[in-house]
């Protein structure tokens, strides 16, 4: 065979072999990616709660790093996903350093599970969870189908990878290259740093390290500086998310750094030792290997659990809070749309940024009385009252178009009554500040330009009719934020009571007319008017009381 024939054999090889690595390696990163989102969907709820616990202790907060990491399949996406808590105020930055740490462990589970030599059952795990799927009813058996098969392409992956690798055994120039590169840790550490950036997967590295040891073309000498590259190139992905998020939520991803670089500037000049170590772990090379990531990491984590407070003031000095430039647009704080993927964190960054709007409308109720009290009202009180209202109305129209992008995704049954509750609070609220905005304002403008004033008795009535409404609301807030059914009852209660005193002072105003008071004959009208949208109030208010009560809406009402 002439030499031409031959040259263009290998690079025909070389070219089919470059095609199969690399669809190899999109299998393996699309596989971890499909095995960590069924394991997302199926404890979506879970999540949620287990994060909720990180205030408790540092400790705690590790074990939750641990499991929710695992759940993920990635550290970097528990990264990511803390930093979206923080930029939308569900949790604090220093809450957040003991789960960093814990994410590092948890993300080493899965290496562990790929390092046993499952691939040869990978098209049978893969098969089993395409199953589970289809005939799966329950949304949390499907979830669950879907990660046994993500994890059936991971072994699938790693079995294609492995194969295609095997000729370079034999090949001269390619163990050289590996040998020579091998003898520069620091060199090693940063390559690996760098593919596991651009694939967004510590997993998916650890992946390729163990397709390569499978077939004896790397040692474990030149396996660690590899494992530690992948850990150190997790700094990558919640780096990126917190470009645009505020500073408190950059600070996740500089304690991310922190931790990741000091763990791999520890380790580099002990690796000789901690090869011995790692030896002692296991007969098996790919199960030293991932070995090697479970210390490394846990062995961070001891390290700095007991300094997580300097640390964070550490964090603080390198990426100082700043406060916020004020937009001139008003707009929402907490609806990040990083959380649309997991509904339950959704809709309580929606539930917070309901209560932003509620907490509008009770300062709104709360001034509204005094145009009625004073004898004219000040015109910047009024336009305040305004600009509140339409504040209100950019909040509820938010909230409305986010709670649709939540809709998209299968909602359990509580998820689903807690969209409609929410839905329930912001059409009550935003119909309530237009009741204040365009009936009671106009009302005071009115009162203003006929130069009226109440009797002292009508004013005193109105005042304290007001009073009864107000603290109706501050309790149908709480009846929201709590889910408390007593609290709901209570404003259920209260609807009779403020009709009857809205009826006793109707009948009182009656009176003042016939015993011929000037101030009552001038503001009957506008005092009737003014009684009547206050107990039209009330009826908003108490709407939103009736979700959260779970007996039938006839026992409540009148």
């Amino acid at each position: 065979m002439r030499t031409g024939e031959v040259a263009d054999k290998l690079l025909k090889m070389a070219n089919q072999m470059l095609v199969v690595l690399l669809g190899g390696a999109l299998l393996l990163i699309y596989g971890v990616r499909v095995a960590g989102q069924g394991l997302k969907t199926a404890a979506g709820a879970q999540i949620k709660n287990a994060l909720s616990q990180t205030t408790r202790n540092r400790f705690l907060g590790l074990l939750v790093g641990i499991v929710v990491a695992f759940f993920l399949q990635s550290s970097s996406s528990t990264s990511v996903m803390l930093v979206s808590f923080v930029d939308s105020g569900l949790v604090l930055v220093s809450q957040t350093l003991a789960v960093l740490l814990g994410a590092g462990i948890g993300a080493t589970l899965t290496v562990q599970l790929i390092s046993f030599k499952l691939y040869d059952y990978a098209i049978g795990i893969a098969g089993l969870g395409l199953l589970l799927m289809f005939v799966s009813r329950s949304a949390a058996r499907k979830a669950l189908g879907e990660s046994i098969f993500g994890f059936g392409l991971i072994f699938l992956s790693i079995k294609i990878i492995s194969d295609t690798m095997a000729p370079l055994k034999e090949n001269e120039l390619f163990q050289q290259i590996l040998l020579t590169i091998g003898r520069e840790p620091v060199l090693m550490v940063l390559l690996s740093g760098a593919l596991t950036g651009l694939m967004q997967s510590s997993a998916a590295t650890m992946g390729l390290a163990l397709s390569l040891a499978l077939n004896h073309l790397i040692d474990l000498r030149t396996a660690l500086p590899i494992m530690l590259g992948a850990n150190l190139g997790t700094i990558s992905t919640p780096f990126l998310a917190s470009l645009r998020t505020r500073s408190e939520a950059r600070q996740v991803s500089t304690a991310q750094v922190i931790f990741k670089v000091l763990g791999v500037l520890i380790f580099i000049p002990l690796l000789p030792w901690f090869q011995k170590l790692v030896e002692l772990t296991s007969q098996s090379f790919p199960h030293q290997i991932a070995n090697a990531h479970t210390i490394f990491n846990c062995i961070v984590a001891l390290l700095f659990i007991p300094f997580t407070g300097p640390v964070y003031k550490l964090v603080l000095r390198l990426s100082p809070a700043r406060k916020e430039v004020r937009e001139e647009r008003f707009g929402p704080k907490y609806l990040n749309p990083e959380l649309l993927q997991t509904p339950s964190l959704a809709l309580a960054a929606a539930t917070r940024e309901a209560m932003r709007l509620a907490e509008i409308v009770q300062d709104m109720l709360a001034i509204c009385i005094r145009p009625f009290a004073d004898p004219c009202p000040d015109p910047e009180m009024i336009e305040k009252i305004e600009q509140m209202d339409d504040k209100v109305d950019i909040l509820d129209r938010e909230i409305r178009f986010y709670l649709t992008h939540v809709s998209r995704n299968p909602l359990d049954e509580e998820d689903a009554k807690r969209e409609m509750e929410i839905l329930n609070l912001i059409y009550n609220l935003e119909s309530l500040g237009d009741v204040i905005d365009k009936n009671l304002m106009e009302l005071a403008k009115k009162k203003c330009r006929k130069e009226a004033s109440f009797s002292k008795e009508g004013k005193d009535e109105l005042i304290a009719f007001h009073q009864k409404i107000y603290q109706n609301l501050v309790l149908g807030l709480s009846a929201f934020a709590t889910r408390d059914e007593t609290i709901a009852q209570q404003v259920l209660r209260n609807k009779s009571k403020i009709r009857d005193l809205e009826q006793e002072y109707y009948q009182n105003h009656l009176r003042r007319l016939e015993e011929g008071l000037a101030e009552s004959f001038e503001t009957s009208r506008i005092h009737l008017d003014v009684l009547s949208n206050l107990r039209r109030i009330n009826s908003y208010i108490t709407n939103i009381a009736y979700p959260i009560v779970t007996k039938t809406k006839s026992e409540a009402k009148e």
